[in-house]
């Protein structure tokens, strides 16, 4: 059984920083990629960050280009969301989500419980 353990929330100030971890377990972590999703109160779900299976290309959106950093630690089983320069708008529930194959393009299958991050004005 598959299960995707997110932690490293909680509540920063604007420009702040936080680093999430998904720690994977259930099946052969290195053979899938990894995304994170996020939920804002009111909003569906979206997606954030995602990263193929080596490490190799990674994706993001537009609204976290260039302050957030996904990677992955395979002998660790974890993927990582590094968040810096933090915006009110940052704040949601981030989900992290295993990837149906190498790619993430081929969606995902499994889902964390997600883990809030609220950041203050």
């Amino acid at each position: 059984q598959v299960q995707l353990v997110e932690s490293g929330g909680g509540l920063v100030q604007a420009g702040g920083s936080l680093r999430l971890s998904c720690k994977a377990s259930g099946r052969t972590f290195s053979s899938y990629a990894m995304g994170w999703f996020r939920q804002a109160p009111g909003a569906e779900r979206e997606f954030v960050a995602a990263i193929t299976w080596n490490g190799d290309t990674t994706s993001y959106a537009d609204s976290v280009k260039g302050r957030f950093t996904i990677s992955r630690d395979n002998t660790k089983n974890t993927v990582y969301l590094q968040m810096y320069s933090l915006k009110p708008e940052d704040t949601a529930v981030y989900y992290c989500a295993g990837g149906r194959g190498r790619s993430y393009t081929v969606g995902y299958n499994y889902w964390g419980l997600g883990t809030q991050v609220t950041v203050s004005s």
